[in-house]
């Protein structure tokens, strides 16, 4: 309903921008026909409908834009709040059932468990969230090291299988023999976080069948790229660019059902560009995989 709502105020201001641009174009005309002798007043009116004409299309363009956003934002807020309020209310359900009743040793083991699988994912929203805030800002530079490539891929691929209880094969890594001791100045914390952030994206959005190939290239002798494709829901070809806004989540019903904060992208991104890199997403169309490219400069040595 409120998104319907807001689609019709778009609509509103887009054809009243229309309207106000086409009746100074109007008056424009009109006016130059009755005065086509005074050439001096001719040219003043000219400057001025020219820029009440662009006066009008900024203006639009700054509501619809507000409008979009103010969107993004609710829908944040209430992915933010799923995402805090599920393991929360899972935590205490368990709190509750330790509490009030006697449990045997093997159950109260999987309660504790179940407990700390839900700790984690609070505090990787929480993580996410702060991670968006200070990519919003323009960063200092940080404390950068040579780091082996490989290594890092490889430490978050066995983080992300053992977070997810991946078997080994629904999680691949393809390194050929070339692209060992890979390389990178980087900072190893903020490197972690950008390709956990790839894989965790592309196991959410698997659609329940896992089968994710990590590959490491080398397309020339000054970069290195990490491929991360998934063979999921895909992504329509239009929004392959809006992924990597902040807060931006493709519309459609399978990534409704898919929980999200719509930050793990723009983090990657901002986190790409900060270490002279860019990041891009690939896909043939919706229910046919996604693959996202990370790619960075090698290091000098």
């Amino acid at each position: 309903m409120r998104i319907s709502s807001r689609r019709k105020t778009i609509a509103f201001f887009v054809v009243l921008g229309v309207c106000l641009v086409a009746l100074a174009v109007a008056l424009n005309v009109g006016w130059i026909i009755l005065n086509w002798r005074q050439g001096v007043l001719l040219f003043f009116g000219v400057l001025f409908f020219a820029a009440i004409i662009l006066g009008l299309i900024l203006n639009t363009g700054y509501l619809v834009r507000e409008i979009k956003l103010n969107e993004q934002h609710d829908s944040f807020i209430n992915a933010v709040t799923h995402e805090l309020k599920t393991p929360i209310t899972s935590i205490r359900l368990h709190l509750e059932t330790l509490q009030r009743r006697e449990v045997d040793e093997a159950q109260r083991r999987q309660f504790y468990e179940l407990m700390l699988h839900d700790t984690d994912r609070l505090l990787g929203t929480v993580e996410q969230v702060l991670k968006a805030g200070q990519a919003g800002h323009k960063p200092a530079r940080t404390h950068r090291v040579e780091v082996d490539f490989g290594d890092i891929v490889r430490e978050c691929i066995g983080l992300a299988r053992t977070r997810h209880h991946l078997e080994a094969g629904a999680l691949r890594f393809e390194q050929g023999e070339k692209d060992s001791e890979i390389f990178v100045e980087a900072d190893p914390e903020e490197l972690r976080t950008a390709i956990s952030n790839l894989l965790d994206n592309a196991i959410k959005y698997s659609a329940g069948n896992v089968d994710v190939s990590v590959q490491i290239e080398l397309p020339d002798e000054k970069h290195v790229v990490l491929r991360v494709r998934d063979r999921g829901v895909g992504i329509p070809a239009e929004e392959l660019k809006r992924i990597f806004k902040r807060f931006y989540r493709v519309p459609g019903r399978t990534m409704r059902q898919v929980k999200g904060t719509g930050l793990g992208l723009f983090i990657v991104r901002a986190i790409a560009r900060t270490h002279g890199g860019r990041v891009f997403a690939e896909s043939e169309g919706v229910g046919r995989g996604t693959t996202v490219t990370l790619e960075l400069p090698r290091s000098r040595a």
